[in-house]
């Protein structure tokens, strides 16, 4: 009988530090910089130890902590033509970009990248970039329909000839792509990545997305998610979409050392601007049809990371993260999307010191599986925490 094929190693992602505020909204120092020349030097060294994919936030104007902002395509191209491996995944908004124009700036940043380029569908949390753009502001899970139309369009025209799609929200008529996205070995198409925790979101990402991307999650939270994601993708014939959890990574020598720096975040957070966040995305989850959008159960500890970072746990020494990436690793979880405080020093720190403690434990349990009568050393069990 032939043996399985070994699980690929975990993968790594950062988030794009290209709005002003770093990743927490705390006062506390982040010596982490917007600006270009700053993160074209952190995409050199964040390719040079582990990372595969880089994610470009995405905001159109000053909210909560976020004052200046550089837009994520002509970023996410900028960051592509800057470095070698490293994919940048770009955020965009439905409704504020046409699937055709957004396909076409695409295919573009792909050719010119070397198929590097990549997509992260957001459905939008934030009213007031809509508004005040002018364009509507759709319910909760209308904004996920237009999404899921979005991406259905946005493959269309990578892939076809004469792309035509009659849909609720986009027309598309024999429209055809030249040149089109490289189609490669390892994707037909760049690859597109979803947002979001709710029924919606996650129904979505069954049907019709290459990625899911989760807000931060402890064990029991991945285990659902990755379960109804799972059913989602069966019902819909396909595989299932990768998966992939925000985290923000706290490694220090010593676990103390990393706890004080979580509670000095927490101790200096800016009150007022996690409070009108908190109240901005409780809001956008409220009006989902079962009440389970994204940051419902965000305390306000949470919130202070705006993507729920600290919840996924990854702080303390570089033994205990690394242990904690492989629990998560074997629930199925695929990528890592990691934010830090101090981009440059942690990004170097995990890898050197934490990036090798992952592989070594994953070449640990992949000899377990092997042989589990043999001395390959115990992986531990996920703490339920």
């Amino acid at each position: 009988m032939p043996e399985s094929p070994a699980p690929p190693p975990a993968r790594f992602a950062y988030w794009v530090p290209n709005v002003s505020g770093g990743l927490v909204t705390s006062t506390i120092e982040q010596r982490t910089d917007w600006g270009y020349d700053y993160n074209r030097e952190l995409a050199v060294l964040a390719e040079n130890n582990g990372f595969e994919y880089a994610l470009s936030q995405v905001r159109y104007m000053a909210s909560y902590g976020a004052e200046y902002q550089h837009e994520s395509t002509g970023f996410s191209l900028a960051l592509l033509l800057a470095t070698e491996r490293l994919k940048v995944i770009a955020a965009v908004h439905p409704g504020l970009w046409h699937p055709g124009v957004l396909a076409k700036f695409g295919a573009t940043a792909d050719q010119l990248s070397g198929g590097r380029f990549a997509v992260n569908v957001v459905s939008g949390w934030f009213k007031d970039e809509f508004t005040a753009l002018g364009e509507p502001w759709l319910e909760h899970d209308e904004r996920y329909r237009r999404a899921e139309e979005f991406i259905r369009a946005l493959r269309s025209v990578w892939t076809e000839d004469h792309a035509e799609l009659a849909g609720d929200f986009y027309r598309i008529r024999d429209f055809s792509l030249k040149p089109k996205p490289l189609n490669t070995a390892a994707r037909p198409h760049p690859e597109i990545f979803q947002g979001g925790n709710s029924t919606a979101a996650r129904a979505m990402a069954g049907r019709v997305s290459d990625w899911y991307f989760s807000n931060g999650k402890d064990f029991d939270g991945v285990t659902e998610q990755l379960r109804d994601i799972r059913a989602s993708a069966a019902a819909a014939g396909r595989p299932a979409p990768g998966f992939g959890l925000n985290g923000f990574l706290i490694a220090r020598d010593t676990e103390a050392e990393a706890r004080e720096v979580l509670r000095e975040i927490v101790a200096k957070a800016d009150t007022e601007a996690v409070h009108g966040f908190g109240a901005a995305v409780k809001q956008a989850g409220r009006s989902t049809a079962d009440g389970t959008g994204m940051w419902q159960d965000s305390s306000f500890e949470d919130l202070v990371q705006y993507n729920d970072g600290f919840r996924t746990c990854l702080i303390g020494t570089p033994e205990q993260i690394a242990e904690r990436i492989v629990a998560y690793k074997r629930l199925g979880v695929d990528l890592f999307l990691l934010g830090f405080l101090h981009y440059l020093e942690e990004v170097e720190y995990f890898g050197r010191r934490v990036l090798p403690l992952v592989r070594e434990l994953e070449a640990q349990e992949e000899a377990r599986e092997a042989d589990p009568a043999g001395p390959a050393g115990r992986v531990p069990a996920p703490a339920r925490h």
